[in-house]
């Protein structure tokens, strides 16, 4: 039975026949002759050498003719055959591929779910699919590129928009998890999950009225979650909701019993209410429980930071990097510490280092166009700000300074849309009176690795 090299080898037979045939009808000639190839199952090999071998069919433009629909109609037949010769039926092999997906062979599902494709190149739900087991592997990009093929491919199926949603958020790209996790809640206002992310996502972007709003309606269901708690609290202590943020805080006690996460939050929350001494107290109990728990040294950092005392600061930060080298957050957080020493050079050092594991991190960009606008390097400047505005396209502090920075190279016009977009994000996220208050922001980039 022909294999797919074979079905390949009868196309590319078939374009040289009739490129061959159109030059010689076109000099007048009658001649043309049909590969036996493309009239057998034997491969199609040395083109060339076949058109002159194969023995002479006269003919006239009429017979050519004729002749196209068989010839079309072998290469589809072969094609058919090769189809089912290595996939199968397709809605076989696309629930092998569910099986093996369910199983967490992403190997043999990722097999299936092609072979499926090789017979309907359309299939939305295979590319679906590939996008989860792109999601898995962590190729963010790979699974935003098949997501977004099934969803030209299905654009009322509101799975493919939550799975796109939360590609964005795992990588930690809140601004562009938004929008497709909104539209999913819009057609299916109980899906707890989506709505839990969704949630999640604006607390993350400092939407903080929009967080409690989205998530305060799933307490009946989550109120025994950590950190659907902490974020609710934290969300409704920075919009100014007290009967939420202590309804929330409470809660997390009496769920919390005595494990390192539920002291690791309570941390977390204490530093977000600017009660740093309480919050080295529930860190001290973390580390008491579990000296190597994640992330440890990275919120040990931010307290004694919070403390100005940053000696020791950066000692946390240095543990955290030496436990987990691969994760950018304490390198930005030293940058910050060194920026707020007078540092520059050193804290320029530390922003590369979180680029060069994560290049999609916009508040080291944004630390790093500072100094260079600071240092009247504009057109630097704006080059880092242009990579933080792809990356995070509804940061107004970002927006902000590349409205500043475009004013000083001239660019008016620009500078000044900038400046009325990074203003409408302001307004939009924060008051007069919270501002103080997130200048002590708590980074949780924890949260989005566990969920």
């Amino acid at each position: 039975m022909a294999d797919l090299r074979v079905c390949q080898e009868r196309i590319l037979a078939l374009r040289t026949f009739f490129k061959a045939a159109r030059h010689r009808m076109a000099g007048g000639a009658e001649a043309w002759k049909l590969p036996v190839c493309l009239q057998t199952n034997q491969p199609c090999q040395k083109l060339t050498t076949d058109f002159e071998k194969e023995s002479s069919v006269k003919s006239n433009v009429n017979n050519f003719a004729r002749a196209v629909p068989a010839i079309f109609l072998a290469a589809l037949l072969c094609f058919a055959r090769t189809a089912f010769a290595q996939g199968g039926d397709p809605r076989k092999a696309f629930a092998e591929g569910q099986a093996a997906l369910q199983q967490g062979n992403l190997d043999a599902a990722e097999k299936s779910f092609k072979s499926v494709l090789a017979v309907d190149p359309k299939a939305g739900p295979a590319y679906t699919n590939l996008g989860v087991i792109a999601m898995r592997r962590k190729n963010w990009d790979e699974a935003v590129r098949l997501l977004k093929k099934a969803q030209r491919l299905q654009p009322n199926e509101p799975g493919v928009r939550l799975n796109l949603g939360l590609v964005e958020y795992k990588r930690g790209n809140y601004p562009e998890a938004i929008a497709p996790l909104e539209s999913v809640v819009k057609e299916l206002p109980d899906s707890v999950q989506t709505r839990y992310l969704l949630g999640l996502s604006y607390s993350f972007v400092e939407r903080h009225e929009d967080a409690v709003k989205m998530l305060e309606p799933l307490w009946p269901q989550m109120s025994n979650q950590f950190v659907y708690l902490y974020v609710l609290g934290i969300s409704a202590f920075y919009s100014k909701n007290e009967a939420v943020d202590q309804k929330a805080l409470a809660r997390l006690v009496e769920v919390g019993s005595d494990s390192p996460q539920f002291h690791l939050l309570m941390a977390k929350a204490l530093l977000s209410r600017s009660d740093d001494t309480k919050a080295l107290e529930e860190l001290n109990k973390v580390e008491t429980r579990d000296p190597r728990f994640p992330f440890l040294h990275f919120n040990f950092g931010l307290a004694y930071s919070h403390l100005q005392n940053s000696k020791k600061a950066e000692e946390e930060f240095r543990k955290d990097i030496a436990a987990e080298p691969d994760l950018p957050f304490s390198h930005e957080q030293l940058g910050i510490l060194y920026l707020k020493e007078g540092r520059d050079a050193d804290a320029l050092k530390e922003f590369g280092a979180a680029l060069a594991i994560d290049p999609r991190l916009p508040d080291s960009r944004l630390e790093m166009a500072r100094v260079l606008h600071r240092e009247k390097k504009e057109a630097e400047a704006l080059a880092e700000l242009d990579v933080a505005k792809k990356f995070a396209p509804g940061n107004y502090k970002v927006r902000m300074l590349r409205g500043q920075v475009l004013l000083k190279l001239g660019r008016k016009e620009e500078g000044q849309a900038e400046l009325a977009e990074a203003k409408k994000g302001f307004d939009k996220v924060l008051d007069k009176d919270k501002e103080r208050v997130d200048e002590k922001r708590v980074p949780n980039p924890e949260i989005g690795r566990e969920e």
